[in-house]
């Protein structure tokens, strides 16, 4: 894992422009965080988003007149695309499976990748991507909504620059929605969500891998001891091929972190709550945080955050600080090291619902 974090300064300084934007192709278009782009697209100059690479024509058509782009900016692979744009970066929105297949392209030519969460559906995709990433001296990126909120880099400053909050003893992650098809997901997108193959799972995929990444980060990157999972299907008949509802359970020598992952929640929710010897802090996407003082009857107070610096304000703006040599990933939310345990943690959590074991994983 070392050898991944030793990136050489030539491979960076290649990539530095100058005060040219980094040129990036995007892969796929059938996830629909894909409404990132569109939403960034014309609001800063860091990146310039080159094409788009879809097979399936009639979707990108669709997508490219909803937001009032040229059809010039569809290519119908990404090979064609790198050969007629040469990126500098690849973004994935397809398939957690098909992450690898855009890795295996992007990597031997020099271009870095950042996909959509999670980083692969498996250890075997997984070691792949090391192989590559470690040969090829890519930058091997993931992207979470979670990451983008200031409340977490809040928790960090708490925890590991103040030192404020005492030691952490529990977290407890609560993510999820209603459910894919219950908030109008597109057709495209459910279809791969909630196949087992091309997702890789359900639920605990979908939002376990939330909790997973911002436990290791909080961790810096140590993997948990074990592994305890916990899978329920409650809708059957509307994902008859996935789970819908995972529990997972981390432990680690001195704390314990409990992901609830759903697709039956009330309402959108992703949130943290962090338990430690001075008290509870709860982050979630709002501009403050609850913060209750380890006191009996504890004290609440409100603590207003300040927005992140530019650079990791979002997925574009975080991609090109790293290419262009102002952000080191190292242990970040986004980086490979973290990416690849949540990975890890996610296959054993798979294999502990199938099992009804705890899983331990090797050092």
């Amino acid at each position: 894992m070392r050898d991944i974090l030793l990136f050489s300064l030539l491979s960076i300084v290649s990539f530095v422009t100058q005060g040219k934007p980094i040129r990036v192709g995007i892969a796929g278009m059938t996830h629909n965080h894909i409404n990132q782009v569109f939403n960034y697209m014309g609001k800063q100059d860091e990146v310039e988003i080159v094409g788009f690479a879809e097979p399936n024509r009639e979707l990108a058509m669709r997508l490219l007149k909803q937001n009032n782009l040229p059809e010039s900016l569809w290519f119908k692979s990404l090979d064609e695309l790198i050969k007629k744009t040469k990126p500098d970066a690849v973004c994935a929105f397809n398939s957690i499976y098909e992450h690898l297949e855009v890795v295996k392209i992007c990597a031997p030519k020099g271009i870095h990748v950042i996909v959509e969460k999670p980083l692969a559906v498996n250890n075997d995709h997984l070691n792949q991507m090391q192989a590559l990433v470690k040969k090829y001296n890519i930058h091997l990126l993931t992207n979470y909504e979670t990451t983008w909120y200031p409340s977490h880099a809040k928790v960090w400053d708490l925890v590991k620059k103040e030192k404020s909050l005492g030691t952490i003893h529990k977290v407890v992650f609560m993510d999820g929605h209603m459910g894919p098809v219950e908030i109008g997901c597109s057709k495209e997108f459910t279809d791969w969500l909630t196949d087992p193959v091309k997702n890789g799972g359900g639920a605990l995929i979908d939002f376990g891998c939330y909790g997973a990444d911002i436990m290791t980060w909080l961790m810096d990157a140590q993997k948990p001891v074990s592994v305890t999972a916990v899978t329920q299907h409650f809708k059957p008949k509307v994902y008859p091929k996935v789970e819908d509802e995972a529990s997972i359970i981390l432990t680690y020598p001195t704390c314990q972190a409990i992901i609830q992952a759903s697709w039956n929640w009330p309402y959108d929710i992703k949130e943290t709550d962090v338990y430690a010897t001075n008290g509870i802090l709860v982050a979630n996407k709002e501009n403050k945080m609850k913060y209750t003082a380890g006191e009996r009857p504890g004290k609440e107070t409100w603590i207003d955050l300040s927005p992140l610096p530019h650079e990791r304000s979002n997925i574009f703006s975080y991609l090109a600080a790293v290419l262009n040599g102002k952000i080191n990933p190292g242990n970040d939310l986004s980086s490979f090291p973290v990416n690849a345990i949540v990975v890890e943690i996610l296959s054993a959590a798979t294999e502990s619902a199938k099992t009804g074991k705890t899983i331990y994983l090797k050092k």
